[in-house]
């Protein structure tokens, strides 16, 4: 098993994964037998699909040029992103690039969705995330998982319990799963040497990025694609989801749901014994007891204060992306701050920037153009969805698209700018709140645990060294859990958001 050192502070540690992930990817040993019939095959699958798509875009007479052209971009970026290896920023950005030369868009719309301030807010939010892996903040957090504060050892039940809920104010700090979970994976290691049991291993393994996908839905910065979500939202509907609104409605959802995928896990891969198995981490249990750093306490502070400056939006009329800047700028000032200019600029993932910039433009093609539109109008013509149908069929049926949205389409912010558009233009049409229905969206499509490519946490933690969860353990866990899921967010519309603001 990999050595990894517990107090390692590189601030681009999820950054290193993902150079990782690329170049193993590839690799010939992961590779078929021929590899010229692999990419033959590659490449005519998703040809064949774009040629087909292009076709069918055509017939329509009711649907202007413009919305043929952004109707297409999107399906192809789509389709690249579904079925190829290509990299999905630079797939997002081609298609923005294609749309605007095609005359689906105007050049001004790629150059201005970068000044969005969900841009800007995923900037600042890095820079946070980047300050608390190189002060030592979360390696602090992750180390009283495991010690106790009298010395004894903690059995591996409880652990599991203690992770979970780490996991979930980590959603408030670091605005990217993987970042989350590379803050966690020294943890994981340490944890894992000390048990030396396979399943408990495998346990682990399968249980940190397991929690960390459902309790994205937690906060307003839990994910990219709620950033995108909310953008659209403003766009078409006029209207915003702050910052506290989104924790009221999301937070009771990430605990009980966070609670139900830790309960899953230790039932179906955990023996009685294997929980009740106390372990002991020496080098943790030194962590914890070191007194908090000068540079902690200046994490501390800020986070703090932007957390408290994010639920009060409403009373100071800053907006959570300005509040984000100047906390990443605080946390930077020279000689002071944590991090310095350099490195709060190699903490935030560029491509992940560009990757949401250029979605925005494909996105927001879709609704100026109104193709979006045409394809809700289009959907409820082969389905005969009817304004009179009941809210629980209206919701069923929300919620099945959103929870399996993922295994058609593996990149979390790429569902949110292909579905969200359509689904806001549904609420139109059946005269409900385009708020709910794009919370309530968002919180489905941050399920994705059935593909390990779902989602780079997963990816990470599949990858380790040593003993690993296997893809059948995914599906296993899935299988019993969408279906979880999809009677949680039932239970949650009917019990709690219909009476805290959240109504269809």
């Amino acid at each position: 098993m990999d050595n990894t050192p517990f107090n390692d502070k590189s601030p681009d540690l999820w950054s290193r994964f993902e150079t990782k992930r690329r170049s193993t990817r590839f690799s010939p040993s992961s590779a078929r037998q021929n590899p010229k019939f692999d990419w033959v095959l590659g490449a005519a699958v998703p040809f064949a699909v774009m040629v087909a798509a292009g076709l069918l875009i055509s017939f329509p007479a009711d649907l202007r040029m413009e919305a043929r052209v952004a109707l297409f971009c999107f399906v192809l970026a789509t389709i690249l992103w579904s079925l190829t290896k290509l990299n999905a920023a630079f797939v997002a950005l081609a298609c923005a690039l294609l749309l605007v030369v095609a005359g689906g868009a105007k050049q001004e719309a790629l150059f201005s969705s970068l000044a969005s301030d969900v841009i800007w807010l995923m900037i600042g939010a890095f820079v946070l995330g980047g300050a608390v892996q190189k002060s030592g903040l979360a390696q602090r957090l992750t180390s009283a998982v495991v010690a106790s504060p009298d010395g004894k050892p903690r059995s591996v039940g409880r652990i599991c319990w203690l992770i979970t809920f780490l996991l979930l104010p980590l959603s408030c700090l670091i605005p990217s799963t993987s970042g989350r979970g590379a803050v966690v994976l020294p943890l994981f290691k340490s944890v894992a040497s000390a048990a030396q049991n396979p399943k408990i291993t495998r346990a682990l393994a399968l249980l940190i990025p397991s929690i960390i996908l459902v309790s994205t839905c937690s906060t307003l910065i839990g994910a990219g694609s709620h950033l995108i979500a909310n953008d659209l939202l403003e766009n078409i509907a006029k209207e915003r989801i702050s910052f506290a609104q989104w924790a009221l409605w999301g937070v009771p959802f990430g605990v009980v749901a966070s609670a139900i995928t830790c309960a899953a896990i230790q039932v179906l891969f955990l023996s009685p014994q294997n929980r009740a198995l106390e372990i002991r981490v020496p080098d943790v249990e030194q962590q914890r007891r070191k007194p908090l750093s000068r540079d902690e306490n200046f994490v501390l502070c800020v986070a703090g204060a932007m957390i408290v400056l994010w639920l009060s939006e409403s009373w100071h009329g800053f907006e959570i992306a300005t509040v984000t800047i100047a906390g990443a700028l605080i946390l930077m000032v020279p000689r002071w701050g944590v991090l310095s200019w350099k490195e709060g600029l190699k903490a935030v993932s560029w491509n992940l920037i560009l990757f949401v910039g250029a979605a925005l433009v494909l996105g927001r093609a879709l609704i100026e153009t109104g193709a979006a539109k045409w394809i809700i109008n289009t959907l409820f013509a082969l389905l005969g969805i009817d304004v009179n149908d009941s809210t629980l069929v209206l919701l069923l049926a929300l919620s099945f698209l959103t929870l399996t949205s993922h295994i058609y389409m593996t990149s979390h912010a790429a569902r949110a700018a292909a579905l969200i558009p359509a689904l806001l233009y549904l609420a139109q049409s059946l005269e409900i709140s385009p708020v709910a229905v794009a919370f309530i969206a968002t919180v489905g499509m941050d399920y994705c645990l059935t593909f390990p490519v779902s989602s780079k946490a997963l990816l990470m933690f599949q990858d380790l060294d040593g003993p690993t969860f296997e893809p059948g353990d995914l599906l296993k866990l899935s299988a019993l859990l969408i279906p979880v899921h999809l009677v949680l967010m039932v239970l949650f519309y009917f019990g709690y958001w219909q009476f805290v603001g959240l109504k269809l």
